[in-house]
């Protein structure tokens, strides 16, 4: 064959005494269409000459005879947050196992440009959709976005937040706060305020919810003026951790339900003359790299991200498949560093 000109289906047929379509079938289609095309085989030799001779498969070819673009689409609050950059990062690395491409959108974590990011994500039919930025409330109605995607029987897996009954992978963040209740109420807190972040974020509710329910057990209160609600960021944080920390009459520690939070709370106290783990225990969530980088060490649980992100790509194309996998819920872990490994009476 003359390798100086383009290698084809027609020619690869030509070579191997084949139809032109089952040759497409087994190195264009998926590998239940190779062994329904051809013999084991002949499906070896195949791919064989494809890979002596350097064949490239046609991505939009394949994907008008699969019905398939191999692409997923991953909406997420914003990259610039660690914790969602680490959990892409698993997304990406699994869908790269399985011959897939991703591409990322920021929604900052605003509902109508989360409908118009979806609606462009689906225009170029993408094949799923990893969602890492749901809205949800106790109490109230169905994420309308949520239910419409459904009902269109749209293939999506939420990471990180779940909500309704929506297939989902994250966290048992319930647990992740009752751990870091456990650690402070054992290192003798009983003065206790609790940074809760958003309402619309199940994250920042269920670790608020563990942590008040263990308190609750061993009889201690946290005051309503102690449960903050803010953004997920460092300013925040600084902000609210400044108000806190303010006078005599403060926390004895401060449970934030994010790193970036506890940073910035670890930020005011070091503005007010205080220092993290001596004057007041600082705890944060999900262990970033930055939380045993700071020259006090960040107390934190650990919430397995990674591989909540390559957990979630599997599980989609479980449903790409038609399959009806359910929701996965991780286990946390405490880390204990600086910022709160010594008793500070309350």
């Amino acid at each position: 064959m003359n390798k100086s000109r383009p290698v084809t289906l027609q020619s690869l047929a030509r070579q191997l005494g084949l139809n032109v379509s089952t040759v497409s079938r087994v190195l264009n289609g998926s590998d239940d269409d190779a062994r329904a095309a051809a013999a084991p085989d002949t499906v070896k030799r195949v791919r064989a000459l494809a890979a002596e001779l350097q064949y490239r498969t046609n991505p939009h070819a394949a994907s008008l005879k699969t019905r398939r673009s191999r692409t997923i689409g991953v909406l997420v609050p914003r990259l610039s947050d660690m914790v969602l950059a680490t959990i892409y990062e698993g997304v990406d690395e699994a869908a790269a196992e399985h011959g897939y491409l991703t591409f990322v959108s920021n929604t900052q974590d605003e509902p109508d440009k989360q409908r118009k990011l979806i609606d462009m994500a689906l225009a170029r039919r993408v094949d799923g959709l990893i969602l890492g930025d749901a809205h949800s409330h106790d109490g109230a109605a169905p994420n309308p976005l949520l239910a419409e995607l459904a009902q269109r029987d749209v293939p999506f897996v939420l990471v990180s937040r779940h909500a309704d009954d929506h297939c989902a992978v994250t966290c048992d963040d319930i647990e992740g706060g009752r751990l870091a209740a456990e650690h402070l109420l054992a290192m003798g807190h009983r003065r206790i305020a609790v940074m809760v972040g958003e309402p619309f974020a199940s994250t920042g509710r269920d670790r608020s919810a563990g942590f008040f329910a263990a308190c609750a057990r061993r009889g201690v209160e946290v005051p309503a003026e102690w449960r903050i609600e803010s953004p997920f960021d460092t300013d925040a944080g600084r902000h609210v951790g400044a108000r806190l920390l303010a006078g005599p009459d403060r926390p004895t520690a401060i449970f934030a339900v994010n790193d970036f939070l506890a940073v910035g709370v670890m930020g005011a106290a070091r503005e007010q003359g205080l220092e993290a783990g001596r004057d007041v225990a600082v705890v944060g969530y999900n262990d970033t790299p930055l939380a045993g980088a700071l020259p006090i060490g960040l107390t934190t649980v650990h919430s397995p991200m990674h591989q909540m992100g390559r957990l979630g790509l599997e599980l989609l194309l479980q449903k790409i498949d038609g399959g009806a996998p359910g929701s996965v819920r991780l286990a946390p872990s405490l880390v204990v560093r600086g910022s709160s490994d010594r008793p500070i009476p309350g």
